[in-house]
């Protein structure tokens, strides 16, 4: 498979699926919802997300709307060989914005694409050359840069920040706001103090905090699932067999048999 660029409105019904190769979804015109492995956020004109292979995300548009989407495999020649760096930009989910720049740019695939399309001209080879640029472009606003320095993260703050978004949208946006930092400075700042990307510690918090209601409470298992920012309970049980080895389930059945026989919940 070949990277391929494509325009396409997205369904206003709620879909879901994965994919074995990473994508980028920009947005044209009007708004889209994507939810990406629990990470949820909106993109409309000149902001998108990607979407790492292999990663669960539901997606919806809204009224009128149009994205372009680039869908790259592993091996594709923008994140191969000389280029083999841009792969990190799929590390995590995550949602981004085009600074001017970019968006001159972006002015530019489009144009390239609408008159190679129409002289019949477009080819695999043209479209990676686009793809690299524009990937290249993205790595150098939002990959780590490992010489960021500055004063530790205050991890306890974030941590009281995340508990009480869980239940919304929240984005690696919105944790930077709350530090006070450009999204790609926190994102280097955070992995560099966690090891952990923002995405995967959130991720981690909302189990954490699933495992305690799970534990600690008689609410149905799509109750917590909404409480912790999970879709629905199956979006809960894919992570928790991810993570856990075992569906929440077998965590309710096990605790609440200790607390029918009186023992203490670990």
């Amino acid at each position: 498979m070949t990277s391929a660029i494509r325009q396409t409105p997205l369904d206003t019904a709620i879909h879901h699926h994965a994919h074995d190769f990473h994508q980028i979804v920009i947005g044209l015109d009007g708004q889209a919802e994507f939810e990406i492995e629990g990470l949820g956020g909106c993109i409309s004109a000149l902001s998108g997300c990607i979407v790492p292979a292999n990663h669960l995300h539901y997606y919806a548009g809204t009224g009128d709307n149009r994205q372009l989407i680039l869908d790259l495999p592993h091996d594709a020649l923008s994140l191969t060989g000389h280029h083999h760096e841009l792969a990190r930009l799929f590390d995590a989910p995550r949602f981004f914005d085009l600074d001017d720049p970019l968006a001159r740019f972006l002015d530019f695939v489009l144009h390239e694409l609408h008159q190679l399309a129409g002289q019949g001209a477009l080819t695999a080879l043209h479209q990676e050359r686009l793809a690299t640029t524009l990937l290249g472009s993205l790595h150098a606003r939002l990959a780590s840069d490992a010489s960021s320095a500055g004063r530790p993260l205050d991890l306890t703050a974030l941590d009281r920040f995340i508990d009480r978004h869980l239940a919304g949208g929240l984005r690696v946006a919105d944790m930077a706001a709350e530090a006070c930092l450009s999204e790609a400075h926190f994102t280097v700042r955070f992995r560099a103090q966690t090891g952990l990307s923002p995405w995967r510690y959130v991720m981690r918090r909302r189990l954490q905090a699933a495992d305690r209601l799970i534990r600690e409470s008689h609410l149905p298992l799509s109750e917590i699932a909404a409480l912790t920012g999970f879709t629905n309970q199956s979006a809960l049980s894919r992570a928790f067999r991810r993570d856990y080895g075992h569906p929440p389930s077998q965590l309710r059945q096990a605790a609440s048999q200790r607390l029918g026989s009186g023992l203490p919940t670990p």
